[in-house]
Parts: C-alpha cells; sequence; structure tokens
C-alpha cells in the first residue's frame, strides 16, 4: 500500500480536520483473526504515545492471566480513514505492534515473529523482502436475519462479466474502497468457481504485505454486508468446485537490486533465487500446517482443483507448489502456491521466508523443474522424480511442523506451543465429531 510518511503530529491534525470520531487500533491473534481495541478521538495521543494497554490473556494464544497486561504500539504509516465510515461516527484505523510492559516486544506477536525473520533476512544483506498476494473469496446470499446461506450470487466462471458475474458490482465498490484507502489493485476478476473472486494488489515489502491481507479481509467483508453478501475466505466452502487460494509472488531485494534475476542463467534465477527455492521445496510440507491452518484447508489440496498438492516447481507449469512466473528484471519472482487466504499472514510469510533463508545459508541444491502435469502422473512416477506429496491433513501437518527445527525457530517457542495446542484441540473436535455425510451414508445400511 503506497503511504505518506506519517508524524503524530500529522495523525492528530487529519483526526481533528476529517472529524475523526473513533479509532480502531488493529492487530491480529496467533490463529489470524483481526482484534482491535476502539478509543475515542480523546484518546487518541495517549494510543500514539503507545500507552494504551489491554488485557492479553482474553486473545488467543498470547498469554495467561497472571501475565495479561499488554501494551499496542501502533505502525503510524498504517493510518487510514476507513471510506465507509461517514458523518459524526467517521472511524480511522492503525495497525499496532504489541509489547509487553518492560517495553520489549512480544514473542507471540504475529507481526512481530515476521520482523525477527526479516531482522535474520537482513543479516544475510537483503534489505527487503517483496510480497504480492492474490488472495481469493467467495461471495453468499444472506438471509433475513443477515446469516449465511449456502446460496452463491452467482454463477459466473473465470474472467466472466455481467450478467453471469452478479458480485462485480460488490466486486467493483471492494477495489474503489480500496483505492481510497491506498492501495493499489493491479487486477480483478471473477475466479473458476460459481461466487469466486479474486483481487490482486501491487507487491510491497513483507510486513506491508502481511498488514495488507488483514485490511483487505475487512474491507471485502465489510463492503459484501452492504450488498447483502457474506464473503468468506474459508479455503474450501463447497463441494466439487476449486477452493480460495492466496498465492504469494515474493523476491528478495539488495537495496534497488532484485537478488532473484541473473540475466546470464538460462531461466533468469540468480544462485540466491535457486537457493531460497530449494529451501521453499524442502521445508513446504513442515511449513503447511501454517500456510494452511484450518481441517478445511485439506478440502482444497487436492488433485483435480487446479490447487498444487505436490512438492515441486516449474517455470512454466502450473500444477506444482512453485511456479516462476515469465517477468525479469525487477520483476523475477516465485510464486508460491499452497498458502491459503485463512492463513495468518504474517506467520504464513515469516516460515515461507525462513524456508528460504535456509535454503542460501546453506547452499541446497535445487531438484530439477517439472513440465509434465503432476496431476496425471501416478504414485510410481512422481516417486522416480523424487515429488513428494504436500500432508494430507491437518494432523499430518502438526507432526512435521513439530519436527522441524527450522520452521519451529521462525516461531519461536511460546506461539509454536499456543498454536499446535489450539490445532491438537480443533482436530480432535473434528474427529469425535459425527458428520452430515456419515449419517448419509450408514444410517439406513447399518
Amino acid at each position: 500500500m503506497a503511504k505518506s510518511k506519517y508524524t503524530k503530529e500529522d495523525i492528530l491534525r487529519i483526526a481533528d480536520q476529517e472529524g475523526v470520531a473513533y479509532i480502531r487500533l488493529q492487530f491480529t491473534d496467533l490463529l489470524g483473526t483481526i482484534k482491535n481495541v476502539e478509543v475515542p478521538r480523546s484518546q487518541l495521543e495517549k494510543a500514539l504515545n503507545n500507552q494504551m494497554m489491554f488485557d492479553g490473556s482474553s486473545i488467543e494464544g498470547f498469554v495467561r492471566i497472571e501475565e495479561s497486561d499488554m501494551y499496542l504500539y501502533p505502525d503510524l504509516n498504517s493510518w487510514v480513514i476507513y471510506p465507509w465510515s461517514t458523518g459524526e461516527d467517521k472511524v480511522a484505523g492503525m495497525t499496532c505492534d504489541i509489547y509487553n510492559p518492560d517495553g520489549k516486544p512480544f514473542d507471540g506477536d504475529p507481526r512481530g515473529i515476521l520482523k525477527r525473520v526479516l531482522a535474520e533476512a537482513a543479516e544475510l544483506g537483503f534489505t527487503a523482502m517483496n510480497v504480492g498476494p492474490e488472495p481469493e473469496f467467495f461471495l453468499f446470499k444472506t438471509d433475513e436475519k443477515g446469516n449465511p446461506t449456502l446460496d452463491l450470487n452467482d454463477q459466473g466462471g473465470y474472467f466472466d462479466l455481467a450478467p453471469l458475474d452478479l458480485g462485480e458490482n460488490c466486486r467493483r465498490d471492494i477495489v474503489l474502497t480500496l483505492d481510497k484507502m491506498g492501495f493499489e489493485v493491479e487486477a480483478s476478476h471473477h475466479e473458476v468457481a460459481p461466487g469466486q473472486h479474486e483481487i490482486d494488489f501491487k507487491y510491497t515489502n513483507a510486513v506491508t504485505a502481511a498488514d495488507n491481507i488483514q485490511t483487505f479481509k475487512l474491507v471485502v467483508k465489510n463492503i459484501a454486508r452492504e450488498y447483502g453478501l457474506h464473503a468468506t475466505f474459508m479455503p474450501k466452502p463447497l463441494f466439487g468446485v476449486n477452493g480460495s487460494g492466496m498465492h504469494c509472488h515474493m523476491s528478495l531485494f539488495r537495496g534497488k537490486e532484485n537478488a532473484f534475476y541473473d540475466e546470464s542463467d538460462e531461466l533468469g534465477l540468480s544462485e540466491t533465487a535457486r537457493y531460497f527455492l530449494a529451501g521453499v521445496l524442502k521445508h513446504a510440507r513442515s511449513f503447511t500446517a501454517i500456510t494452511n491452518p484450518l481441517i478445511n484447508s485439506y478440502k482444497r489440496l487436492v488433485p483435480g482443483y487446479e490447487a498444487p498438492c505436490y512438492v515441486a516447481w516449474s517455470p512454466k507449469n502450473r500444477s506444482p507448489l512453485v511456479r516462476v512466473p515469465a517477468s525479469r528484471g525487477l520483476s523475477t519472482r516465485i510464486e508460491v502456491r499452497s498458502p491459503d487466504p485463512a492463513a495468518n499472514p504474517y506467520l504464513a510469510l515469516a516460515v515461507m521466508l525462513k524456508a528460504g533463508l535456509d535454503g542460501i545459508k546453506n547452499k541446497l541444491a535445487l531438484p530439477r523443474h517439472t513440465d509434465r502435469n503432476i496431476y496425471i502422473m501416478d504414485e510410481a512416477e512422481r516417486r522416480d522424480a523424487g515429488i513428494e506429496s504436500l500432508p494430507a491433513n491437518l494432523l499430518e501437518a502438526l507432526h512435521e511442523l513439530k519436527n522441524n527445527p527450522v520452521i519451529v525457530s521462525a516461531l519461536g517457542e511460546h506461539a509454536l506451543a499456543h498454536f499446535i495446542e489450539a490445532k491438537e484441540i480443533e482436530w480432535d473436535m473434528f474427529r469425535t465429531t459425527v458428520h452430515e455425510w456419515e449419517r448419509e451414508q450408514y444410517m439406513q445400511l447399518y
């Protein structure tokens, strides 16, 4: 998101000029849910001085009740006035880092975790990791009480227009709202499945990209509601159609130089890019619990619906986990296609970066690229090509995560322990629940 640099004085002046009544101090919990503390204009100066306290024991994955006091440190450059708020109730927002009372960053803050891994990249000489996310979502109709139904708002397909794409006006309003908030939207279109949409915004540094993803979700849900629709970032809300992904285009920079580009290479990829890509492939099975964090995520990662389920790469083929888009020069990048929009974007980018940095540090050899459609290869052919599968379910993914010291170190002990605990509870609830499919299959037969 292209924003000017703000000072405290700038923000106080703008708040008064624009008649801002409330300010949302936004942050993200360990599971990726957006949280906020809303304060009146009279408390804005206190917030800008990092004096706003909240109860961390009430937030998923934060701290115990006996150590609950935490502080919100707003990122001044994240200041934005929400376009859908008007009149006397005009609302602005800022994204915050979480700090302990002793003035030290909180170990379990997802935004802080990403910053720690970026600091590790900086020690290797990389000044930025640029990320271009491609989040997808579904629009469903709501009932008379405003609750979501399973009725889609259109029967459109890939790149369709109205009248097939009845979500076109809603999607256009989302883009216009994002534009007012400073986003640089590159493209928006109907996706493959009925009721499915994608909006892509321009690449930026990793922390801002993760901030943008969270704000994007907020905008999409708010604008959809104005149209009587429910927007969901659930990876696979419907059986038999494509699920929603969040492909991430990534590159490392040294100053103004793209560290992934080498014009002398046959594919235009530098050694750095190849090492990074090798690291991503090596650790892919282990970071999948973070990039695909729901039980439902693994209903998307199956053959036949364009989602990657095999650990491989290609400069052109779209069936592997990682694709290298054709653009070169400053636009040289890799596209990791497995993440879904339910992921906590800070943690997802942190673990993918950590995986790539491990490849660079250890100069990992990059496997040969795969140009065949992996979906039509049988198991023996995949085995001969050295192509592994991503975890088949959340439990398998958690096992891979716990046993990978590189990815564990990216998260830190606090975040890892709380994430594993929450996800094992989620798995056990799913495992012990009797589902409608079971009743349909077995009730009469047995």
